[in-house]
Protein backbone atom coordinates (compact mmCIF):
# COMPACT_ATOMS: atom_id res chain seq x y z
CA UNK A 1 0.00 0.00 0.00
CA UNK A 2 2.86 2.36 0.79
CA UNK A 3 4.45 1.75 -2.63
CA UNK A 4 1.11 2.27 -4.35
CA UNK A 5 0.45 5.57 -2.52
CA UNK A 6 3.85 6.96 -3.52
CA UNK A 7 3.23 5.87 -7.09
CA UNK A 8 -0.14 7.67 -7.23
CA UNK A 9 1.44 10.78 -5.69
CA UNK A 10 4.07 10.70 -8.44
CA UNK A 11 1.36 10.53 -11.10
CA UNK A 12 -0.35 13.55 -9.57
CA UNK A 13 2.90 15.51 -9.56
CA UNK A 14 3.52 14.62 -13.22
CA UNK A 15 0.10 15.88 -14.29
CA UNK A 16 0.44 19.06 -12.24
CA UNK A 17 3.80 19.87 -13.82
CA UNK A 18 2.53 19.13 -17.32
CA UNK A 19 -0.54 21.34 -16.79
CA UNK A 20 1.57 24.29 -15.59
CA UNK A 21 3.90 24.01 -18.57
CA UNK A 22 1.11 23.79 -21.13
CA UNK A 23 -0.66 26.81 -19.70
CA UNK A 24 2.48 28.94 -19.50
CA UNK A 25 4.34 28.17 -22.71
CA UNK A 26 1.52 28.82 -25.16
CA UNK A 27 2.77 26.05 -27.44
CA UNK A 28 1.96 22.35 -27.68
CA UNK A 29 5.14 20.68 -26.45
CA UNK A 30 3.92 17.12 -26.50
CA UNK A 31 4.85 15.22 -23.33
CA UNK A 32 5.81 12.20 -25.34
CA UNK A 33 8.68 14.09 -26.99
CA UNK A 34 10.96 13.20 -24.15
CA UNK A 35 14.51 12.08 -23.91
CA UNK A 36 14.06 8.34 -23.59
CA UNK A 37 16.26 7.49 -20.62
CA UNK A 38 18.89 5.03 -21.75
CA UNK A 39 18.69 1.81 -19.77
CA UNK A 40 21.66 -0.27 -18.77
CA UNK A 41 22.91 -2.34 -21.70
CA UNK A 42 21.51 -5.86 -21.72
CA UNK A 43 23.89 -8.78 -21.76
CA UNK A 44 22.22 -10.51 -24.71
CA UNK A 45 23.27 -8.89 -28.01
CA UNK A 46 20.30 -7.39 -29.87
CA UNK A 47 19.40 -9.08 -33.13
CA UNK A 48 16.63 -6.73 -34.26
CA UNK A 49 17.70 -3.11 -34.06
CA UNK A 50 14.25 -1.70 -34.87
CA UNK A 51 10.66 -2.86 -34.52
CA UNK A 52 7.63 -2.00 -36.67
CA UNK A 53 4.49 -3.32 -35.00
CA UNK A 54 1.31 -3.25 -37.10
CA UNK A 55 -1.76 -3.71 -34.87
CA UNK A 56 -5.03 -4.84 -36.48
CA UNK A 57 -7.73 -3.22 -34.31
CA UNK A 58 -10.97 -5.14 -34.15
CA UNK A 59 -9.76 -8.75 -34.39
CA UNK A 60 -8.60 -9.88 -37.83
CA UNK A 61 -10.21 -13.03 -39.21
CA UNK A 62 -7.64 -15.82 -39.44
CA UNK A 63 -9.72 -17.88 -41.90
CA UNK A 64 -9.81 -15.00 -44.37
CA UNK A 65 -6.12 -14.09 -44.10
CA UNK A 66 -3.35 -16.43 -42.91
CA UNK A 67 -5.18 -19.67 -42.03
CA UNK A 68 -7.82 -20.50 -44.67
CA UNK A 69 -9.65 -23.83 -44.66
CA UNK A 70 -10.13 -24.95 -48.28
CA UNK A 71 -13.20 -27.05 -48.98
CA UNK A 72 -14.91 -26.16 -45.71
CA UNK A 73 -18.30 -24.45 -45.49
CA UNK A 74 -16.76 -22.08 -42.93
CA UNK A 75 -14.44 -20.63 -45.58
CA UNK A 76 -17.30 -18.77 -47.22
CA UNK A 77 -16.41 -16.51 -50.15
CA UNK A 78 -12.70 -16.13 -49.36
CA UNK A 79 -10.71 -18.22 -51.80
CA UNK A 80 -7.45 -19.80 -50.58
CA UNK A 81 -4.42 -19.07 -52.77
CA UNK A 82 -1.03 -20.76 -52.90
CA UNK A 83 1.87 -18.83 -51.40
CA UNK A 84 5.52 -18.97 -52.38
CA UNK A 85 6.00 -21.50 -49.58
CA UNK A 86 4.90 -24.96 -50.78
CA UNK A 87 1.73 -26.18 -49.10
CA UNK A 88 0.95 -22.88 -47.36
CA UNK A 89 -2.25 -21.03 -48.31
CA UNK A 90 -3.44 -17.47 -47.65
CA UNK A 91 -6.75 -15.73 -48.32
CA UNK A 92 -7.05 -14.38 -51.87
CA UNK A 93 -6.79 -10.68 -50.88
CA UNK A 94 -3.20 -11.23 -49.69
CA UNK A 95 -1.56 -11.76 -53.08
CA UNK A 96 1.57 -9.69 -52.44
CA UNK A 97 2.18 -11.24 -49.01
CA UNK A 98 1.64 -14.67 -50.57
CA UNK A 99 4.48 -13.89 -52.96
CA UNK A 100 6.63 -12.88 -49.96
CA UNK A 101 5.80 -15.84 -47.73
CA UNK A 102 9.43 -16.96 -47.78
CA UNK A 103 10.14 -13.87 -45.63
CA UNK A 104 7.30 -14.51 -43.17
CA UNK A 105 6.96 -16.60 -40.02
CA UNK A 106 3.27 -17.46 -39.53
CA UNK A 107 2.00 -18.44 -36.07
CA UNK A 108 -1.38 -20.16 -36.53
CA UNK A 109 -2.11 -21.44 -33.03
CA UNK A 110 -2.35 -18.34 -30.86
CA UNK A 111 -5.09 -18.57 -28.27
CA UNK A 112 -6.43 -16.38 -25.46
CA UNK A 113 -9.37 -16.32 -23.05
CA UNK A 114 -9.99 -12.62 -23.68
CA UNK A 115 -12.80 -11.95 -26.15
CA UNK A 116 -13.29 -8.21 -25.46
CA UNK A 117 -11.49 -5.70 -27.67
CA UNK A 118 -9.99 -3.33 -25.11
CA UNK A 119 -8.82 -6.11 -22.82
CA UNK A 120 -7.58 -8.17 -25.76
CA UNK A 121 -5.47 -5.36 -27.21
CA UNK A 122 -4.10 -4.53 -23.77
CA UNK A 123 -3.06 -8.16 -23.28
CA UNK A 124 -1.50 -8.37 -26.74
CA UNK A 125 0.48 -5.15 -26.23
CA UNK A 126 1.61 -5.77 -22.64
CA UNK A 127 1.46 -9.58 -22.17
CA UNK A 128 -0.50 -9.05 -18.95
CA UNK A 129 -4.25 -8.93 -18.17
CA UNK A 130 -5.80 -5.53 -17.56
CA UNK A 131 -6.27 -4.86 -13.83
CA UNK A 132 -7.16 -1.73 -11.88
CA UNK A 133 -4.17 -1.66 -9.55
CA UNK A 134 -1.40 -1.25 -12.12
CA UNK A 135 -0.80 -0.26 -15.74
CA UNK A 136 1.68 -2.42 -17.62
CA UNK A 137 4.09 -1.11 -20.29
CA UNK A 138 3.47 -1.72 -23.97
CA UNK A 139 6.15 -3.77 -25.71
CA UNK A 140 7.60 -0.71 -27.44
CA UNK A 141 8.26 0.92 -24.08
CA UNK A 142 10.03 -2.24 -22.90
CA UNK A 143 12.10 -2.27 -26.10
CA UNK A 144 13.37 1.28 -25.62
CA UNK A 145 13.88 0.65 -21.91
CA UNK A 146 16.05 -2.36 -22.67
CA UNK A 147 17.77 -1.24 -25.87
CA UNK A 148 17.93 2.53 -25.42
CA UNK A 149 17.38 5.28 -27.97
CA UNK A 150 19.16 5.40 -31.31
CA UNK A 151 18.77 9.06 -32.25
CA UNK A 152 19.68 11.93 -29.93
CA UNK A 153 16.81 14.15 -31.08
CA UNK A 154 14.12 11.76 -32.35
CA UNK A 155 11.92 9.87 -29.88
CA UNK A 156 12.54 6.19 -29.28
CA UNK A 157 8.91 5.10 -29.66
CA UNK A 158 6.22 6.46 -32.02
CA UNK A 159 2.56 5.45 -32.26
CA UNK A 160 0.83 6.07 -35.61
CA UNK A 161 -2.90 6.14 -34.85
CA UNK A 162 -5.41 7.59 -32.43
CA UNK A 163 -3.79 5.94 -29.41
CA UNK A 164 -7.07 5.41 -27.53
CA UNK A 165 -6.68 2.98 -24.63
CA UNK A 166 -2.99 2.48 -25.38
CA UNK A 167 -1.07 1.41 -22.24
CA UNK A 168 1.92 3.59 -23.14
CA UNK A 169 4.88 3.37 -20.78
CA UNK A 170 2.83 1.81 -17.99
CA UNK A 171 4.82 1.73 -14.76
CA UNK A 172 8.10 2.46 -16.56
CA UNK A 173 9.50 5.97 -16.82
CA UNK A 174 6.99 8.32 -18.52
CA UNK A 175 9.79 9.26 -20.92
CA UNK A 176 9.12 5.90 -22.63
CA UNK A 177 5.56 6.86 -23.64
CA UNK A 178 5.11 6.70 -27.44
CA UNK A 179 4.90 9.95 -29.38
CA UNK A 180 1.44 9.97 -31.02
CA UNK A 181 1.00 10.76 -34.70
CA UNK A 182 -2.75 10.77 -35.37
CA UNK A 183 -2.51 11.45 -39.10
CA UNK A 184 0.54 10.28 -41.10
CA UNK A 185 -0.06 13.01 -43.69
CA UNK A 186 0.28 15.72 -41.02
CA UNK A 187 3.32 14.24 -39.35
CA UNK A 188 4.31 15.45 -35.91
CA UNK A 189 2.08 18.38 -35.03
CA UNK A 190 2.55 21.21 -32.50
CA UNK A 191 6.26 21.50 -33.25
CA UNK A 192 6.31 25.11 -34.44
CA UNK A 193 5.69 28.32 -32.57
CA UNK A 194 2.30 29.99 -33.08
CA UNK A 195 2.52 32.87 -35.53
CA UNK A 196 1.63 35.35 -32.82
CA UNK A 197 4.59 34.23 -30.67
CA UNK A 198 8.02 35.54 -31.62
CA UNK A 199 11.23 33.74 -30.69
CA UNK A 200 11.94 36.43 -28.11
CA UNK A 201 8.51 36.08 -26.51
CA UNK A 202 8.81 32.29 -26.56
CA UNK A 203 12.12 32.43 -24.68
CA UNK A 204 10.57 34.91 -22.25
CA UNK A 205 7.69 32.51 -21.53
CA UNK A 206 10.12 29.67 -20.93
CA UNK A 207 12.02 31.80 -18.43
CA UNK A 208 8.76 32.78 -16.73
CA UNK A 209 7.70 29.14 -16.52
CA UNK A 210 10.98 28.24 -14.85
CA UNK A 211 10.51 31.00 -12.26
CA UNK A 212 6.92 29.96 -11.54
CA UNK A 213 7.94 26.31 -11.21
CA UNK A 214 10.98 26.93 -9.01
CA UNK A 215 9.28 26.09 -5.69
CA UNK A 216 7.47 23.14 -7.24
CA UNK A 217 10.70 21.70 -8.63
CA UNK A 218 12.54 22.11 -5.34
CA UNK A 219 9.74 20.45 -3.41
CA UNK A 220 9.43 17.43 -5.69
CA UNK A 221 13.03 17.08 -6.86
CA UNK A 222 13.88 13.58 -8.06
CA UNK A 223 14.12 11.27 -11.04
CA UNK A 224 10.52 11.77 -12.22
CA UNK A 225 10.79 15.53 -12.24
CA UNK A 226 14.22 15.41 -13.84
CA UNK A 227 12.69 13.36 -16.66
CA UNK A 228 10.02 15.99 -17.26
CA UNK A 229 12.54 18.82 -17.16
CA UNK A 230 14.57 17.01 -19.80
CA UNK A 231 11.35 16.35 -21.73
CA UNK A 232 10.80 20.05 -22.38
CA UNK A 233 14.45 20.68 -23.21
CA UNK A 234 14.38 17.92 -25.79
CA UNK A 235 11.03 19.07 -27.19
CA UNK A 236 12.44 22.57 -27.73
CA UNK A 237 15.57 21.15 -29.37
CA UNK A 238 13.49 18.94 -31.66
CA UNK A 239 11.41 21.94 -32.75
CA UNK A 240 14.47 23.28 -34.53
CA UNK A 241 15.96 19.98 -35.62
CA UNK A 242 16.33 18.82 -39.21
CA UNK A 243 15.33 15.37 -37.93
CA UNK A 244 11.69 16.50 -37.96
CA UNK A 245 11.80 15.83 -41.70
CA UNK A 246 11.55 12.13 -40.88
CA UNK A 247 7.88 12.70 -40.01
CA UNK A 248 7.09 14.31 -43.38
CA UNK A 249 5.95 11.67 -45.87
CA UNK A 250 5.36 14.42 -48.47
CA UNK A 251 9.13 14.27 -49.02
CA UNK A 252 8.73 10.81 -50.54
CA UNK A 253 8.53 10.48 -54.31
CA UNK A 254 4.95 10.14 -55.62
CA UNK A 255 5.71 6.69 -57.02
CA UNK A 256 6.83 5.48 -53.59
CA UNK A 257 3.62 6.72 -51.96
CA UNK A 258 1.65 5.07 -54.75
CA UNK A 259 3.26 1.71 -53.99
CA UNK A 260 2.15 1.84 -50.35
CA UNK A 261 -1.34 3.04 -51.22
CA UNK A 262 -3.37 5.95 -49.91
CA UNK A 263 -4.97 3.96 -47.09
CA UNK A 264 -4.55 4.49 -43.36
CA UNK A 265 -2.25 1.51 -43.05
CA UNK A 266 -0.36 2.31 -46.26
CA UNK A 267 0.57 5.82 -45.17
CA UNK A 268 1.27 4.55 -41.65
CA UNK A 269 3.70 1.90 -42.93
CA UNK A 270 5.44 4.45 -45.15
CA UNK A 271 5.90 6.76 -42.16
CA UNK A 272 7.14 3.82 -40.10
CA UNK A 273 9.81 3.05 -42.70
CA UNK A 274 10.95 6.68 -42.74
CA UNK A 275 11.15 6.76 -38.94
CA UNK A 276 13.18 3.57 -38.45
CA UNK A 277 15.45 4.67 -41.29
CA UNK A 278 16.04 7.93 -39.39
CA UNK A 279 16.72 6.32 -36.01
CA UNK A 280 13.43 5.67 -34.20
CA UNK A 281 13.71 2.41 -32.27
CA UNK A 282 10.08 1.26 -32.36
CA UNK A 283 7.05 2.35 -34.42
CA UNK A 284 3.56 1.00 -33.87
CA UNK A 285 0.97 1.43 -36.63
CA UNK A 286 -2.72 1.02 -35.80
CA UNK A 287 -5.11 -0.21 -38.51
CA UNK A 288 -8.75 -0.40 -37.43
CA UNK A 289 -11.93 -1.71 -38.98
CA UNK A 290 -11.48 -5.46 -38.48
CA UNK A 291 -14.54 -5.98 -36.23
CA UNK A 292 -16.51 -7.58 -39.06
CA UNK A 293 -19.76 -8.77 -37.49
CA UNK A 294 -21.49 -8.22 -40.83
CA UNK A 295 -20.53 -8.46 -44.49
CA UNK A 296 -17.13 -9.91 -43.69
CA UNK A 297 -16.33 -10.82 -47.29
CA UNK A 298 -17.12 -7.35 -48.64
CA UNK A 299 -15.13 -5.75 -45.81
CA UNK A 300 -12.22 -8.14 -46.35
CA UNK A 301 -12.03 -7.26 -50.01
CA UNK A 302 -11.10 -3.70 -49.02
CA UNK A 303 -9.21 -4.18 -45.75
CA UNK A 304 -7.33 -7.26 -46.85
CA UNK A 305 -6.05 -5.62 -50.03
CA UNK A 306 -5.03 -2.46 -48.15
CA UNK A 307 -3.12 -4.55 -45.60
CA UNK A 308 -1.51 -6.67 -48.32
CA UNK A 309 -0.33 -3.66 -50.30
CA UNK A 310 0.96 -1.76 -47.27
CA UNK A 311 2.82 -4.49 -45.43
CA UNK A 312 4.03 -6.21 -48.60
CA UNK A 313 5.48 -2.93 -49.87
CA UNK A 314 6.97 -2.22 -46.44
CA UNK A 315 8.85 -5.52 -46.49
CA UNK A 316 10.11 -4.94 -50.04
CA UNK A 317 11.10 -1.36 -49.24
CA UNK A 318 12.97 -2.33 -46.08
CA UNK A 319 14.81 -5.06 -47.97
CA UNK A 320 15.73 -2.76 -50.86
CA UNK A 321 17.20 -0.28 -48.38
CA UNK A 322 19.10 -2.90 -46.42
CA UNK A 323 16.90 -2.42 -43.36
CA UNK A 324 14.98 -5.70 -43.19
CA UNK A 325 18.01 -7.50 -41.76
CA UNK A 326 17.90 -5.17 -38.74
CA UNK A 327 14.13 -4.52 -38.47
CA UNK A 328 11.56 -6.89 -36.98
CA UNK A 329 8.08 -6.45 -38.49
CA UNK A 330 5.18 -7.70 -36.37
CA UNK A 331 1.62 -8.11 -37.64
CA UNK A 332 -0.75 -8.72 -34.72
CA UNK A 333 -4.39 -8.56 -33.64
CA UNK A 334 -6.25 -9.05 -30.35
CA UNK A 335 -8.03 -12.35 -31.19
CA UNK A 336 -9.64 -14.17 -34.11
CA UNK A 337 -13.14 -14.50 -35.51
CA UNK A 338 -15.60 -17.38 -35.55
CA UNK A 339 -15.45 -20.04 -38.25
CA UNK A 340 -19.25 -19.92 -38.29
CA UNK A 341 -20.65 -17.19 -40.52
CA UNK A 342 -23.52 -15.44 -38.72
CA UNK A 343 -26.92 -14.33 -40.04
CA UNK A 344 -25.43 -10.97 -41.08
CA UNK A 345 -22.79 -12.61 -43.29
CA UNK A 346 -20.15 -11.72 -40.69
CA UNK A 347 -17.92 -13.41 -38.16
CA UNK A 348 -18.10 -12.80 -34.41
CA UNK A 349 -15.42 -12.62 -31.69
CA UNK A 350 -13.36 -15.76 -31.27
CA UNK A 351 -10.42 -15.84 -28.81
CA UNK A 352 -10.06 -19.61 -29.21
CA UNK A 353 -7.50 -19.44 -32.00
CA UNK A 354 -6.00 -16.79 -34.29
CA UNK A 355 -2.93 -15.99 -36.38
CA UNK A 356 -0.12 -13.43 -36.17
CA UNK A 357 2.95 -12.88 -38.35
CA UNK A 358 6.63 -12.01 -37.85
CA UNK A 359 9.16 -11.01 -40.50
CA UNK A 360 12.66 -9.64 -40.79
CA UNK A 361 15.40 -9.51 -38.20
CA UNK A 362 15.68 -12.36 -35.75
CA UNK A 363 13.13 -14.70 -37.34
CA UNK A 364 13.13 -17.39 -40.02
CA UNK A 365 11.28 -16.71 -43.25
CA UNK A 366 9.03 -19.37 -44.73
CA UNK A 367 8.23 -20.80 -41.29
CA UNK A 368 4.79 -21.87 -40.09
CA UNK A 369 4.30 -22.77 -36.45
CA UNK A 370 1.26 -24.44 -34.91
CA UNK A 371 -2.04 -25.26 -36.53
CA UNK A 372 -5.72 -24.80 -35.88
CA UNK A 373 -8.17 -27.66 -36.27
CA UNK A 374 -9.96 -28.42 -39.55
CA UNK A 375 -12.60 -25.74 -38.85
CA UNK A 376 -10.27 -23.07 -37.50
CA UNK A 377 -12.01 -23.27 -34.14
CA UNK A 378 -9.21 -24.18 -31.71
CA UNK A 379 -5.49 -24.99 -31.71
CA UNK A 380 -4.81 -28.47 -33.01
CA UNK A 381 -1.02 -28.41 -32.73
CA UNK A 382 1.50 -26.46 -30.63
CA UNK A 383 -0.78 -23.92 -28.89
CA UNK A 384 0.85 -20.51 -28.35
CA UNK A 385 -0.07 -18.02 -25.62
CA UNK A 386 0.17 -14.25 -25.97
CA UNK A 387 3.10 -14.36 -23.55
CA UNK A 388 4.85 -16.96 -25.75
CA UNK A 389 4.35 -14.75 -28.80
CA UNK A 390 5.64 -11.58 -27.12
CA UNK A 391 8.55 -13.43 -25.54
CA UNK A 392 9.47 -14.61 -29.04
CA UNK A 393 9.54 -10.96 -30.15
CA UNK A 394 11.74 -10.13 -27.16
CA UNK A 395 14.11 -12.97 -28.05
CA UNK A 396 14.32 -11.77 -31.67
CA UNK A 397 15.37 -8.37 -30.30
CA UNK A 398 17.93 -9.83 -27.90
CA UNK A 399 16.03 -8.48 -24.89
CA UNK A 400 16.46 -10.18 -21.46
CA UNK A 401 13.06 -11.89 -21.47
CA UNK A 402 13.86 -14.10 -18.46
CA UNK A 403 14.92 -11.21 -16.20
CA UNK A 404 12.54 -9.82 -13.58
CA UNK A 405 11.81 -6.09 -13.45
CA UNK A 406 9.95 -4.60 -10.49
CA UNK A 407 7.10 -2.11 -10.72
CA UNK A 408 6.83 0.72 -8.16
CA UNK A 409 4.44 -1.44 -6.12
CA UNK A 410 7.16 -4.10 -5.80
CA UNK A 411 5.58 -6.71 -8.09
CA UNK A 412 7.92 -8.50 -10.54
CA UNK A 413 7.30 -8.53 -14.29
CA UNK A 414 9.11 -9.86 -17.35
CA UNK A 415 9.48 -8.49 -20.86
CA UNK A 416 7.09 -10.61 -22.90
CA UNK A 417 5.18 -11.81 -19.86
CA UNK A 418 7.33 -14.78 -18.91
CA UNK A 419 6.40 -16.97 -21.86
CA UNK A 420 8.51 -19.45 -23.79
CA UNK A 421 10.10 -18.25 -27.05
CA UNK A 422 9.08 -20.18 -30.17
CA UNK A 423 12.48 -21.56 -31.10
CA UNK A 424 11.21 -22.90 -34.43
CA UNK A 425 10.64 -19.40 -35.84
CA UNK A 426 13.73 -17.71 -34.40
CA UNK A 427 16.77 -17.28 -36.64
Amino acid sequence: MKHQRHWLDALSRREAFARIARATLGVGLMPALSRQLDAAAVETPARAKNIIYVMMHGAMSHLDTFDPKPGREEQGETKPIQTKTPGILFGHTLEKLASLSDRLAIIRSLSTETGAHEQGRYLMRTSYPMINSIRHPAFGAWAVHGMGKISRDLPGYVLVGNGNEHPGAGFLDPALTPVPVADPTKGLENTTRPRYLSAENFDRRLALANRIDRDFKERYAGQQLDAYNQLYKDAIRLMGSVDLQAFDIAREKPEVRERYGDSQVGLGCLLARRLVESGVRCVEVEFGGWDMHRDVFEEMDEKGRQLDRAVGTLLEDLEDRGLLASTLVVLATEFGRTPRINENAGRDHHPGVFSCVLAGAGVQGGAVFGASDERGFRPDKDPVSVADFNTTIAAACGLPFDKEFHAPNGRPFKIGGGGTPIAAVLA
